[in-house]
């Protein structure tokens, strides 16, 4: 943030030196980009630094034109946010594997399906291209998703849109339609009863200034080998693959939420930088996507939720609660306000943001190398 700052008043200050009304006019978009950030974070919107930075340095660069942001931005932002993701599974984790192994592998299933589906009918529906439309699908973070689209060549703004779409229909919207439906709908036995998981998650104590810088040392010579790879994504994919090896096998990986953060606003600043008038108009184009985007989520809390109730015996609201796109730390607040303590709910999520964002990119890289777009 300070660099585009740093960059913007300089260009200022030597060109505009003697135009003082258009230096007024530059500093309260600065103040009001700085407001909108503060803003959308301190409301708690879903990925709110990353809309707020973006809201803000877009409104900047429509005004005047100017807002820069280095190439090299994208790559750290893979870098800090595989290394998050890498880092957030744990030992214990997987220990619960064996356990939830059939729920999770017709999760993932359900996920890779209806993205594939959903991403499709919005490529035939709309005017998006074929990457946009595949990515915006994508069942992953709002921060991590479009640095990657962005990456294979997508039209990252349009997949921010689409992505804060679906964090706000899985924090804000599902969460309370499952609570009511569980109320009302009739009580259908499961195939079988789970015992519920009531134990917490078992965190690394691992929290030190050294496994901090070593967790990203290792994640960015990890993701630096994805990128000489060639392949479009491969950064964010090699970053946390690395991070999950030190996790796994030393139990030295750290990153603070911090780091986060300060990738979050990175990235919004990077995209805020790229975007026009042009983009703000063809915003419009995505209302018929927005609308097939959560119809296809909607549609697959219900049906697959149900699946797996009757298929691995968790409860209607907790097998609801799984097939809903809300991160980890998201739903450990969601599961607790709907009277759900069943902590396998909180580890699938986990599973699913690694596997998701892992993998998921590099089968939409795959569909495109096919079919030529």
């Amino acid at each position: 943030m300070a660099y585009v700052q740093f960059c913007l008043v300089s260009f200022y200050f030597v060109k505009l030196t003697r135009r003082k009304y258009v230096v007024g006019t530059y500093r309260s978009f600065t103040r009001c980009r700085q407001s909108i950030r503060t803003s959308f974070f301190k409301k708690k919107v879903p990925g709110g630094l990353l809309i707020g930075s973006l809201v803000g340095v877009a409104a900047l660069n429509i005004a005047f034109n100017t807002a820069y942001m280095p190439s090299q931005t994208k790559f750290l932002v893979q870098i800090l946010a595989g290394a998050f993701i890498g880092s957030s599974i744990e030992k214990s984790d997987l220990a619960r594997l064996p356990s939830i192994i059939k729920p999770t592998v017709i999760m993932l299933g359900a996920f890779l399906v209806l993205n594939l589906f959903v991403g499709g009918l919005i490529y035939l529906v709309s005017p998006l291209d074929l990457v946009t439309s595949l990515m915006s699908a994508v069942p992953g973070g709002i921060s991590d998703t479009p640095i990657i689209a962005d990456d294979m060549g997508a039209d990252a703004p349009k997949v921010v849109v689409m992505q804060m779409i679906r964090q706000v229909l899985g924090i804000a919207i599902l969460p309370g339609v499952i609570f009511a439906y569980d109320n009302r709908a009739k009580r259908s036995a499961p195939l079988f009863s789970r015992e519920a998981n009531i134990e917490k998650r078992k965190k690394s104590d691992t929290k030190s200034i050294p496994a901090l810088v070593c967790t990203v040392v290792v994640a960015s010579l990890f993701g630096y080998a994805g990128r000489v790879s060639g392949i479009a994504g491969a950064t964010f994919a090699a970053a946390i693959i690395g991070v999950l090896i030190l996790k796994l096998v030393f139990d030295f990986a750290f990153l603070s939420r911090w780091i986060k953060k300060g990738a979050q606003i990175l990235s919004g600043c990077y995209f805020g930088s790229t975007i026009l008038m042009q983009d703000v108009i063809e915003m419009q184009y995505l209302l018929l996507p927005i609308f097939i985007l959560v119809l296809g989520y909607v549609a697959n809390c219900f049906i697959t939720g149900n699946i797996i109730s009757r298929t691995s015996g968790f409860t209607r609201k907790e097998s609801m609660l799984i097939t809903t796109p809300a991160g980890a730390s998201d739903m450990a607040l969601i599961s607790e306000d709907i009277g759900v303590k069943n902590t396998d709910v909180i580890i699938m999520q986990v599973i699913r943001a690694v596997v998701v964002m892992t993998f998921f990119p590099q089968i939409v890289n795959l569909i495109l190398l096919i079919t030529g777009k």
